[in-house]
């Protein structure tokens, strides 16, 4: 998974193509639950192109998405959101892969 590394490089990503942020921070320990099963969800979706989103460096992102739990994560089409998975719980797998099967 790509790392997003400045606002210029989002807005270019969500504007071209199918893309899934995940929005997380090296601290998070729910984040860290998931990070074992992430590569089979990217490669079981491959037509998004996930981005880890730091949150700590893009806090005003998190603002301007209303992020304000992690893990998150929010998916775009072409400059269009497509949907959002975006709390402070901790996420299942299978939660993760419900919400990715319902962006279609």
């Amino acid at each position: 998974m790509k790392n997003l590394e400045s606002m210029e490089q989002f807005e270019a990503l969500k504007n071209d193509g199918k893309h899934i942020f995940l929005f997380t921070a090296g601290w998070c320990p729910d984040c860290r639950v998931i990070e074992p099963v992430l590569p089979e969800i990217e490669s079981k979706y491959s037509e998004y192109e996930f981005i880890s989103v730091d949150r700590d460096d893009f806090i005003d992102l998190c603002i301007q998405l209303d992020v304000y739990g992690i893990p998150s994560f929010v998916a775009f089409e072409n400059g269009t959101e497509l949907g959002r998975f975006v709390s402070k719980n901790r996420k299942t797998q299978a939660e993760i892969e419900n919400f990715i099967e319902g962006l279609a």
